[in-house]
């Protein structure tokens, strides 16, 4: 196990963020052509019906990403500010990942016969996968947070992978023998496992060694991840509400354009995602957040520009991510897609900015920015005033954080040895 110290060169210091910045990125490219391999390939296995119940299952796993993320946050963050305490941090947070996960999944087991329900599933057995992922999941969450704290981008990397390319080949082969709902989300539970076992294996030698410190204990723990989960809850509320908008404003014709849309500004979402992964444990320090953020605000909208400018000069090319020929209504101002999805990726790093520094106010900012798209979107009577609407809600709190991160973050605040919440 290895931490960064404070003597490590500057040089040095930015030759492991590049190393391991584009291990995470090709890692996460992986990750994600899995998941959207195995997408692609339930769609045409399934046919309409089917998928239709997979893809429901799928989008109800978001929730158990909330707490996933939420402890990885955490982890992460006390980590990177505490190093002297690494393997006190790293015992108590897989002992709360542990009891989180098994309590969730208990949880999740005893509303299988609601998600049954409301999904309109075949079988209770199939709407109790929900519940059986939702237990590696969270444990992923917390092994990757302690990982991505040290900064060991190796094995971050490696559980990147593992969560994408066996859910691919687990989903397809399973669903090739029977192509079934069942099937498919069982191979989602088995690909699920696979990271659990990676990061097992990386962490398996971590020992609460040195001194302790009172503020790591298991309700410190507990209440920091309950916090970050919440936050990140507005934030994933407040980036797909629109399509729940669209669905009840606009005809289905035009909502099918408008979801289309959204499938290119989720990939401008996701594409710098590893830049969070890297970013966030510098951010968590008070001697690097300032450049860390800075960084990472700049790279993201580098990225992002370049996918703007790109659907400029090639829509029909940025068409053929977005649903094709059939979709060619939208071509006119599929750029702003990609303006959305790049305001929703420096909104997703400003967010975790939030959780470095312990902000607790500024998640309202989330809260209402939701609530003002709920409102403002039903006036919409069109994709175009729908999509315009929703830039500039979500351009503007992306503002708004912006403000307040450089407010809060011009003077480093450190207590302890430890960084103290600063505030928002």
């Amino acid at each position: 196990m290895s931490t960064p110290t404070t003597s490590e060169p500057a040089h040095s210091k930015l030759s492991a963020l590049a190393s391991g910045g584009a291990g995470v990125a090709v890692a996460m490219g992986v990750m994600n052509v899995g998941a959207y391999g195995f997408t692609l390939v339930a769609a045409r296995l399934l046919g309409p019906q089917s998928y239709g119940a997979v893809a429901s299952l799928m989008a109800t796993l978001l929730i158990v990403m909330v707490l996933q993320l939420g402890i990885q946050a955490t982890a992460a963050r006390r980590i990177a500010a505490d190093p002297d305490h690494t393997g006190q941090i790293a015992h108590g947070i897989l002992k709360v990942t542990y009891r989180a996960a098994f309590a969730f999944g208990f949880v999740m087991l005893l509303a299988t016969p609601l998600i049954n329900a409301l999904l309109h599933l075949a079988s209770l057995s199939t709407a109790a996968l929900v519940a059986a992922t939702a237990v590696p999941l969270t444990i992923t969450g917390g092994q990757l947070g302690i990982l991505q704290g040290e900064r060991r981008w190796s094995p971050v990397a490696w559980m990147y992978v593992a969560s994408g390319v066996p859910r691919l080949l687990f989903g397809v082969l399973l669903t090739m023998w029977q192509p079934t709902e069942f099937m498919a989300m069982l191979g989602v539970f088995l690909g699920a496992c696979v990271p659990v076992l990676i990061g097992w294996f990386a962490l398996k030698d971590e020992r609460p060694e040195g001194a302790l410190s009172a503020d790591h204990g298991a309700r410190s723990l507990l209440s920091e991840t309950v916090r970050n989960s919440q936050t990140l809850l507005a934030f994933f509320a407040l980036i797909n509400v629109d399509i729940v908008v669209a669905r009840n404003v606009l005809d289905l014709h035009d909502a099918g354009l408008y979801a289309a849309g959204l499938i290119l500004a989720k990939a401008v979402l996701f594409l710098p995602q590893f830049v969070v992964v890297v970013s966030f444990p510098a951010m968590s320090t008070a001697r690097e957040r300032r450049t860390a953020l800075a960084r990472g605000l700049a790279l993201v909208a580098v990225l992002g520009a370049a996918c703007v400018v790109g659907t400029l000069v090639l829509p029909r090319l940025a068409l053929a991510f977005a649903g094709g020929p059939a979709y060619l209504e939208i071509e006119p101002y599929i750029w702003l897609f990609a303006l959305l999805g790049t305001a929703m990726s420096m909104l997703q790093l400003l967010v975790y900015a939030v959780l470095a520094r312990r902000g607790k106010r500024s998640a309202w900012a989330l809260w209402m920015a939701f609530v003002i798209v709920l409102l403002a979107g039903r006036l919409a009577t069109s994709p175009l005033e729908l999509l315009v609407t929703v830039v500039v809600c979500e351009s503007a709190v992306l503002m708004l954080l912006f403000a307040v991160s450089l407010y809060l973050i011009r003077k480093p605040v450190v207590a302890d040895g430890i960084d103290a919440p600063i505030g928002a």
